[in-house]
């Protein structure tokens, strides 16, 4: 495995493998690995002669008040998980040559970013859509694997590809989990004993509105009122950002659960913030 640290390095080692006739397979990931990490990795590798991970703390992304610096990192553990998943390049670049300092060029889709986690990071999405598209452009990648509990990110990802009409698929992996439910998350390193006993109920929340919708619940605001009851009991120390149900494609705000439609929240937990998503039809 390679580890690239440049734009120019990465350009010029996927353009020799298109010239060879090598298709690639791009993972873009901000490091700190966890078993869906490794999922991403594992089914990259299978749909691509290359594979490229890209490992990059993307500051574009990050609120003033969010947790940039304190982002956890182990570069060289990670790139030995890298490496044991067949990856032929691990890019890590510093932030310095993605960004210019005077950089002023975006790339959003505010329709789909408005709401769920776009409500209270405002500057969120721009940042994952311009550093996906660069690292888009710089792998010219044929695919690209995102994890599903970033619902929202992937579908806005999609809609970008489709409007830009890029050359590159998305593929999607299910959410990787504990035995009890929780969603990995490289920040559940943040939970406390006692808030990693109470988290696995955000999971069992959405799992109740499921249930109550495959039974013929059709009312979006007395699916959303049954979970926060079920919180304000079983997850006391969960401070809620969001809960919503939306179009799983559009991410419009549900009134009625009658075709297809994502249960998604955001709950706080200490330092964390963690999401989660159930399709109920």
């Amino acid at each position: 495995m390679q580890i690239l640290t440049t734009p120019q390095q990465l350009a010029a080692q996927c353009r020799a493998w298109h010239k060879a006739g090598d298709d690639i397979a791009l993972v873009p990931t901000m490091g700190y690995y966890h078993a869906g990490h490794e999922d991403l990795m594992a089914y990259g590798r299978t749909l691509g002669k290359r594979l490229v991970v890209s490992l990059f703390v993307n500051p574009t992304q990050f609120g003033p008040d969010e947790d940039l610096g304190a982002y956890p990192r182990d570069a060289e553990r990670d790139a030995g998980i890298a490496a044991s998943h067949g990856a032929d390049v691990l890019f890590m670049p510093e932030p310095g040559s993605m960004y210019a300092p005077d950089h002023a060029t975006w790339v959003e889709v505010p329709d789909l970013a408005k709401g769920l986690c776009g409500q209270n990071r405002p500057i969120h999405f721009r940042g994952v859509c311009t550093v996906v598209l660069k690292l888009f452009m710089l792998s010219a990648a044929d695919v690209a694997v995102f994890g599903q509990k970033d619902w929202q990110q992937q579908a806005i990802l999609r809609r970008m590809v489709r409007d830009l009409n890029l050359p590159v698929r998305i593929e999607t992996r299910p959410t990787v989990r504990e035995a009890d439910g929780l969603a990995l998350s490289s920040r559940n390193v943040y939970l406390t004993p006692e808030e990693r006993a109470q988290a696995p109920e955000i999971r069992r929340g959405l799992l109740h509105a499921q249930k109550l919708a495959q039974e013929g619940e059709t009312s979006a605001s007395l699916l959303r009122e049954s979970v926060l009851r079920r919180w304000a009991e079983l997850l006391p120390l969960g401070r809620l950002d969001y809960l919503s149900i939306v179009h799983p494609e559009s991410v419009a705000p549900l009134d009625k659960v009658d075709g297809p439609a994502l249960m998604a929240c955001a709950v706080r937990m200490g330092k964390a913030r963690l999401i989660d998503n159930i399709i109920l039809r």
